[in-house]
C-alpha cells in the first residue's frame, strides 16, 4: 500500500490523502486551506485558476497523485475537506465523488458555479460500496461539528485503512446519534493496517465536550442577557446542531431568529432539505448583501432587543458579516453594552488569532460586552484519541491535519501507547509518500 500525504500534513485544513492498493488509486478529501487570501465560509473562489490556487497554497498540489483514481472519497462536508472539489475533481471525471447525503448535497450546490463532471454518490453512515474488485468504501457513522460525519475505511486487498479526520466522540450530540462504537471494534478485532488520523487538537487533555455542553453554556448566556440592548451571535455557519439550539432558545424568548450570511443560507437550506434542521417557526434567512442590508435596517427601525442576528464573522474575517457590523458597513451598528457572542473557538493559525484579535479590540471600543467560547470543539482531545487507538490498535500510524507540532504530539501520544516513530508511526510534510 502507498500513502501519498498529499495536503493537510503541515497545516490545518487543505485535507487530502492519495491511496494506491492493488494499482488502483483512490482519493480522500479534497480541501482548501481557509487562512490563505483571507478565504472563509463566505468567499468565492470561483473565479481563480487552478495554478493560481495551487500556487498560492489554497489547495493541495495535485502534481504527487499518480495512478488510475477510482474514486474520491469525502468523510464530511466542511471546505477544508471538500473546498477544493470545484477546482480539483475535473482532474479525475472519471472518478466518482462518494459521500453521506449532506456532504453531497454541499457539492451539489457548488455544480451551480463550477465544472464538476464526476458522478455523485450518496453512501450512508453504516453502508459500504465496491469502488473496485479490490477495493470496498465503508463509511462508519461518527460525530463532529456537522452533520453525516463519519470515519472512512478502506478495505483493500492489501489491508485495510482507517481515515479519521476528523472526528469527536460525542455520546450526547444535540443532532444525530453517537459513535458506532460497536462497529469500530469489529474492524479493529478484524485488523487496522494503517490509521491517518487528525491531530487538530491532540494537545488538550482530557476530553472534548458534548455539543449538547455547547447548546447549555449559549443558553445560559442567551438567557442572562439584557433584554433592553441588542445582542449579535456568531458561529460555523456548518455547525448546524449550534445553530438548531440557539434559533430554539431565541424563539423561546419570544425574540425572532435571523440567520444572515451567504453560507447560512447555504448550510441551513441543505440541511433543512434534508430534514436534519427544523427551524422555528418565524426564522428569518437572507444570503445576499441586498436582502441582508434592508432585513437589518429592519431590525433597527423595529428595536434591536426584538431580533438575534446569527451572523458570520467569528474568526473575525474582515469580509464577513460581524467586521461590517463593526466597521459602521451596515444599518445595524454595535453601541455601548450591545451583547456579541462568539458561539465558536478560533482555528489554530496566526492569521485567524490576529483577525479575531483585531475585531475584539475594535468592540471593545465600541463599548461591547463580549461573550467568548460559547463553544465545544468538533476535534477529539487527547483521552478520545487515547480510547480510538485502543479500540482500533493500527499497525501503523500517520498523523495529518495539523501542523509539524501538533502532529509529534500525536506521535507523542502513540509512543505512550508502544507505538515508535519511523517503525510504525510515520510523520510527513506535503507530498511525501509512506509505502507499506
Amino acid at each position: 500500500m502507498k500513502i501519498t500525504t498529499v495536503g493537510g500534513y503541515e497545516e490545518v485544513g487543505r485535507n487530502m490523502t492519495a491511496v494506491e492498493a492493488s494499482g488502483e488509486t483512490f482519493i480522500i478529501d479534497m480541501g482548501i486551506r481557509l487562512d490563505r487570501v483571507m478565504i472563509h465560509e463566505d468567499t468565492d473562489t470561483s473565479e481563480m485558476s487552478q495554478k493560481e490556487l495551487i500556487d498560492k497554497g489554497i489547495v493541495p498540489d495535485i502534481s504527487k497523485v499518480k495512478g488510475n483514481v477510482k474514486a474520491i472519497i469525502l468523510g464530511h462536508g466542511h471546505l477544508d475537506h471538500i473546498g477544493a472539489v470545484a477546482h480539483l475533481a475535473k482532474n479525475y471525471k472519471n472518478a466518482p465523488i462518494i459521500g453521506t447525503p449532506y456532504t453531497i448535497e454541499l457539492i451539489k450546490h457548488e455544480r451551480r458555479y463550477a465544472t464538476i463532471p464526476n458522478q455523485l454518490v450518496v453512501l450512508e453512515q453504516g453502508e459500504t460500496m465496491d469502488i473496485s474488485s479490490k477495493t470496498s468504501i465503508e463509511f462508519v457513522r461518527m460525530t463532529h461539528s456537522i452533520p453525516h460525519s463519519t470515519m472512512c475505511v478502506a478495505h483493500t486487498n492489501e489491508g485495510t485503512l482507517v481515515y479519521a479526520n476528523d472526528f469527536k466522540l460525542d455520546d450526547t450530540p444535540v443532532i444525530g446519534k453517537k459513535p458506532d462504537y460497536d462497529r469500530l471494534k469489529q474492524i479493529g478485532k478484524d485488523g487496522v493496517d494503517v490509521l491517518i488520523v487528525e491531530s487538530v487538537h491532540v494537545s488538550n487533555e482530557g476530553r472534548t465536550p458534548s455539543e449538547e455542553i455547547a447548546k447549555k453554556l449559549t443558553e445560559d448566556i442567551l438567557l442572562k442577557s439584557d433584554p433592553d440592548k441588542g445582542v449579535v451571535i456568531t458561529t460555523f455557519s456548518s455547525q448546524i446542531a449550534r445553530i438548531q439550539a440557539i434559533t430554539e432558545i431565541a424563539s423561546s424568548m419570544g425574540v425572532t431568529p435571523l440567520l444572515l450570511g451567504r453560507s447560512m443560507q447555504k448550510y441551513t437550506s441543505i440541511a433543512e432539505k434534508l430534514k436534519i434542521l427544523d427551524l422555528p417557526d418565524g426564522t428569518l434567512v437572507y444570503g445576499d448583501q441586498k436582502s441582508i442590508k434592508k432585513v437589518l435596517t429592519r431590525v433597527v427601525n423595529d428595536g434591536k432587543e426584538k431580533y438575534l442576528p446569527i451572523v458570520t464573522g467569528h474568526q473575525g474575517e474582515p469580509d464577513a458579516l460581524l467586521s461590517k457590523i463593526t466597521a459602521g458597513k451596515l444599518p445595524y451598528k454595535i453601541e455601548h453594552d450591545d451583547q456579541v457572542i462568539f458561539s465558536s473557538g478560533v482555528i489554530p493559525n496566526p492569521i485567524n488569532e490576529a483577525n479575531r484579535y483585531a475585531l475584539e479590540t475594535k468592540l471593545h471600543m465600541l463599548g461591547a460586552r463580549i461573550y467568548k467560547d460559547a463553544h465545544v470543539s468538533g476535534h477529539a482531545s487527547k483521552e478520545d484519541h487515547r480510547d480510538v487507538l485502543k479500540i482500533l490498535q493500527p499497525k501503523n500510524i500517520i498523523p495529518c491535519h495539523g501542523n509539524l507540532t501538533m502532529l509529534a504530539t500525536y506521535a507523542e501520544l502513540a509512543e505512550e501507547l508502544g507505538y515508535s516513530i519511523d517503525k510504525d508511526i510515520y510523520l510527513r510534510r506535503n507530498g511525501q509518500v509512506v509505502n507499506l
